[in-house]
């Protein structure tokens, strides 16, 4: 990399894009399909070595697809790491061109990976994350209405729980549509479901928020689920190994599977009798039961093969 790679950062809002480069410019545009082929071409003459994003609940999709179809190198930055790269510098105003350039200089000093065009697995997160919110929704509605009294208050709760119910199945419907209608993702879907533990919805999750699952080193996929341990030692200091980032919604749902697992996988379920037989917390036990998963699952990705072929 030479010293003048110029890097990009945007910060995106629901209407606009606010855009810094290191080499000191600072615009904006709308947040739409006219201001993304602005930011396309204006980055293309850039030529810029990285340019990265925040998640912003969805907002920054329409500009990642724009940016990546254009062929520019667009790294997905994590919120938390950029805040913590602003108080190490001593960064404590906030205005959205001076998160831009935040992020501009955050891509510069700590290169990421560059996200990858995968249509598939946009189209099948964003049924992932619908049917994610409906579920908890249905939590929430079934939670006030134990604590309801008045009958019209009950049956209102009722026919929304029994709404919410329906769209679930729907989407449940259209996912396994979706996955079976590709060959790639069926295949990849028929493996992960194999592995005991492993239900369709781990399974549509992985696919969708976890693509590099067979592509990258084992230590690697843990990091990107957030159970890779860290070390805490300084000089006499021995503290315990904590997890941190990662992607929580994938986490999330290895947890519930790694729980299943321990009573229906053999692996697992000697694991987590070995661990328990040590005196480990059960928080400790469940991280290395969703690692070890997450480590079985990448194997079978891997090399293309099945359950009983993998613990052979």
């Amino acid at each position: 990399m030479t010293q003048d790679a110029v890097f990009v950062g945007v910060d995106v809002s629901k209407a606009r894009l606010d855009v810094a480069a290191t080499t000191g410019e600072v615009w904006s545009v709308g947040n739409d399909p006219a201001g993304w082929a602005e930011l396309v071409d204006r980055l293309r003459e850039a030529a810029p070595h990285a340019v990265g994003l925040e998640p912003s609940g969805g907002y920054e999709r329409g500009v990642i697809d724009a940016l990546v179809q254009a062929g520019l190198p667009v790294r997905r930055v994590d919120a938390a790491r950029v805040r913590q790269f602003a108080h190490a510098l001593g960064l404590k105003a906030k205005t959205d061109a001076i998160d831009a350039l935040l992020i501009a200089r955050f891509v510069q000093t700590l290169p990421g990976r560059i996200v990858e065009p995968d249509a598939r697995a946009r189209a099948l997160a964003e049924l992932v994350e619908a049917r994610r919110a409906l579920c908890e929704e249905r939590v929430r509605v079934r939670n006030q209405a134990e604590q309801v009294r008045d009958p019209m208050l009950r049956r209102m709760a009722a026919r929304r729980l029994k709404r919410l119910g329906g769209d679930v199945v729907l989407l449940e419907k259209r996912l396994a549509e979706v996955v079976a209608a590709d060959p790639d993702l069926a295949d990849r879907d028929r493996r992960l479901r194999s592995v005991p533990g492993v239900g369709p919805v781990l399974s549509w999750t992985l696919l969708a928020h976890l693509p590099e699952l067979g592509r990258l080193g084992h230590r690697q996929i843990a990091a990107l689920v957030g159970v890779a341990p860290y070390d805490r030692q300084s000089g006499t200091l021995k503290g315990r190994s904590m997890i941190r980032g990662g992607r929580a919604v994938v986490r999330t749902v290895a947890y519930m599977a790694a729980l299943s697992g321990a009573r229906s996988n053999p692996v697992l379920a000697a694991m987590r009798q070995r661990l328990a037989d040590k005196g480990k917390p059960g928080k400790v036990i469940l991280i290395a039961l969703v690692n070890k998963l997450m480590t079985l699952l990448n194997a079978i990705l891997r090399d293309q093969t099945e359950w009983r072929a993998a613990t052979t």
